[in-house]
C-alpha cells in the first residue's frame, strides 16, 4: 500500500469513528490489565462476562491477591485456560504489590517482566493506559495488514514494526483499535464484508466480493 492510501485508508477510519476503544470493560490501569491477561484465546465478550464478577470481588491487586489462584478461578472458570490464568494473575498482582506499590508500572520491561503478560499485552497497556503509539498485533490486526497490503509479515512482531514505521503519526495512538474493530467487523477472517468497506478502495486485497 503506498504512502497516500495509507493516509486515505486512516484518515477513512478515524472519519467514521474518531475515538475508538477496547470493548474490554475496566474501570481502572489495574483492571484494565487483567482484563487484557485474561483475554488470551478468549473473546471480548467472554472476559466481560467473567471480570464483572471477578471485579466486583477483587478491584485492585491486593484483593486480588488475598482472593487466591482458587478464588480467581471460580470466578473465570468460563474462560478457556482458566487455570493457568488465575495463577499469572495471581502471581502478577503479588509483584505489583511487593514491587510496585499496587500500581501498574508504565514501562514496557516491566510490563514484561510479569507472568502472563507479553509483547501484546504490554502494547494494549501502554497504548490504553498510558497513551503510547503502540501496536498490539492480534489475529484480526495481523489479518488486515496483511491482507490489505497495509503492512504485509510473516510474524506479529514483523507486521507491528511495519505498522508503526508506515502508519502516519497523526494516526498511531488510535491505529491499534481501528484495525482490530475493522479486522473484527468488516475485514473478517472467512468471508471478509468488502461490499461495506469503507477503505476498499485502497485495499490491496484481490479477491474483493460484494459480500455487505
Amino acid at each position: 500500500m503506498k504512502r497516500d492510501a495509507i493516509e486515505t485508508f486512516f484518515a477513512t477510519l478515524a472519519a467514521a469513528n474518531p475515538h475508538p476503544a477496547t470493548e474490554l470493560v475496566y474501570s481502572s490501569v489495574f483492571e484494565l490489565l487483567a482484563a487484557v491477561l485474561l483475554s488470551a484465546q478468549a473473546t471480548d465478550v467472554g472476559v466481560n462476562k467473567a471480570t464483572r464478577r471477578l471485579f466486583a470481588l477483587a478491584p485492585t491487586p491486593q484483593k486480588m491477591l488475598a482472593l487466591g489462584v482458587e478464588g480467581v478461578a471460580e470466578q473465570i472458570k468460563t474462560i478457556g485456560l482458566y487455570r493457568n490464568k488465575a495463577k499469572h494473575l495471581v502471581e502478577t498482582c503479588r509483584i505489583l504489590v511487593e514491587q510496585h506499590g499496587g500500581e501498574v508500572p508504565g514501562t514496557r520491561e516491566a510490563l514484561e517482566a510479569l507472568p502472563g503478560v507479553g509483547r501484546k499485552t504490554a502494547n494494549v497497556v501502554l497504548n490504553v493506559a498510558f497513551g503510547e503509539p503502540t501496536m498490539a498485533v492480534d489475529t484480526h490486526i495481523f489479518r488486515v495488514g496483511n491482507r490489505t497490503g497495509l503492512a504485509p509479515g510473516t510474524t506479529p512482531l514483523a507486521v507491528e514494526l511495519k505498522l508503526l514505521k508506515r502508519i502516519p503519526p497523526a494516526y498511531r495512538v488510535h491505529a491499534h483499535h481501528w484495525l482490530i474493530l475493522h479486522g473484527r467487523y468488516v475485514c473478517q477472517a472467512r468471508a471478509p464484508r468488502c461490499g461495506a468497506c469503507a477503505v476498499r478502495t485502497v485495499c490491496g486485497f484481490r479477491e474483493k466480493n460484494d459480500r455487505p
